[in-house]
């Protein structure tokens, strides 16, 4: 069997080219041909020997992840949904702003963790990603967008591990896959600007710390730890003391001097004024001993299974507010993508429900389905 090249960082793909008796610098034009160019044909790769070109093509492959579908919000938003076999789908989504582009990437098929508020959770969990299915996201994305916009510099600036699945979960591929997105020789992105958004897996929080460190966010959507055991399950191995001294350790080394908390607003579940001001004695005990954060407000994003409802935008105000009085930064995030169902939340790629239906709308639709980036889609398929 060959190898899927998208699976290496560039210390991988070095000791795969020494394996082939290919000096490092090789690696380095190949890691570039295939993250900084898209190319997806050894051939195409003109400054490599002839040699090591024919070396690749019986030793290795580059395969991304078949496209089954893409849905374009009215805001700009676009949602992928790939085909990870068995079954089983991820979604990815790019988030267009006047500054920035954001990839929201997903690192397993389904989650484990089963917060209440999440429809991918509701799910269940089938899969973890390889590295190669997560890289393969941003290698898709990246390439498709600069040929859909007809723009040769970087497309994606900004990369936030909080599509489907729990990624410290997945911790063995999820590394890999964050040093070829800071690579310079392969996305070159800012460690400031790739996030990795946990439920609170303290020990991998402490490892990410030494082994990569990047922006964290830390989806807290409690004040105590009663009720985050009832949203967040996972809190019952890892309760709130745990999470924010695993968090406080982390600023050591982070890129940001400040941790992001994550808030999913629920009506009459955790918005209550009581409630915030709970919140504020959380974080004020934290801060004086140097755990510096900030909130992110959350629209709920609703969805049947859940029996949960939006908090109404005054009471979020209200709520933001009360942190914001208490000196503590607090944003409410705008909701992007819901008529397609990607806004934070929504990912639920049921694809093991719908696959026939999933078919049928594509034959419908004429969707070209390739892994190439270079191949233009439909843009839209409801």
């Amino acid at each position: 069997m060959t190898a899927n090249l998208l699976d290496y960082d560039l210390e991988g793909l070095a000791l795969f080219c020494e394996r082939l008796g290919e000096k490092r610098y090789r690696a380095v034009q190949l890691f570039r041909w295939i993250h900084q160019k898209g190319a997806v044909r050894f051939e195409d790769m003109t400054d490599l020997a002839k040699s090591l070109r024919e070396k690749l093509t019986m030793t290795a492959h580059l395969s991304a992840l078949p496209v089954m579908s893409q849905n374009l919000s009215k805001d700009g938003t676009i949602k992928w949904l790939f085909d990870v076999g068995g079954g089983d789908a991820v979604e990815t989504v790019f988030i267009p702003e006047d500054d920035r582009g954001t990839l929201c990437i997903s690192s397993q098929a389904g989650c484990a963790v089963g917060c209440r508020f999440c429809s991918t959770g509701h799910q269940g969990f089938s899969r973890n990603l390889s590295t190669a299915e997560i890289v393969g996201q941003l290698w898709f994305a990246e390439h498709f967008l600069r040929k859909h916009l007809r723009q040769a510099e970087r497309v994606i600036s900004n990369v936030v591990m909080m599509g489907m699945g729990e990624p410290l979960q997945n911790y063995s591929s999820l590394i890999p896959a964050l040093r070829v997105m800071l690579d310079d020789h392969g996305y070159g992105l800012s460690r400031r600007r790739v996030t990795v958004s946990t439920s609170g897996v303290v020990p991998m929080i402490d490892r990410l710390a030494l082994d990569c460190p990047v922006a964290l966010a830390v989806s807290l959507h409690a004040p105590n730890d009663s009720l985050r055991e009832d949203l967040v399950p996972l809190n019952r191995k890892y309760p709130l003391a745990e999470l924010l001294d695993a968090c406080h350790r982390y600023l050591a080394h982070a890129p940001r001097d400040f941790i992001t908390f994550e808030y999913c607003m629920l009506d009459g579940v955790n918005d209550q004024v009581e409630q915030a001001q709970e919140l504020v004695r959380l974080v004020r005990e934290r801060t004086s001993a140097g755990l510096t954060c900030k909130f992110n407000l959350i629209p709920f994003n609703p969805f049947p299974a859940s029996g949960l409802t939006r908090s109404s935008m005054a009471q979020v105000q209200l709520f933001a507010r009360i942190l914001s009085d208490a000196g503590i930064v607090t944003t409410i995030r705008k909701t992007r993508g819901d008529d397609i169902d990607a806004a934070c939340g929504q990912l639920a790629g049921d694809v093991r429900d719908r696959t026939g239906v999933e078919e049928r709308i594509l034959r419908q639709r004429r969707i070209v389905i390739s892994p190439s980036p270079n191949v233009m889609l439909a843009d839209r398929a409801h």
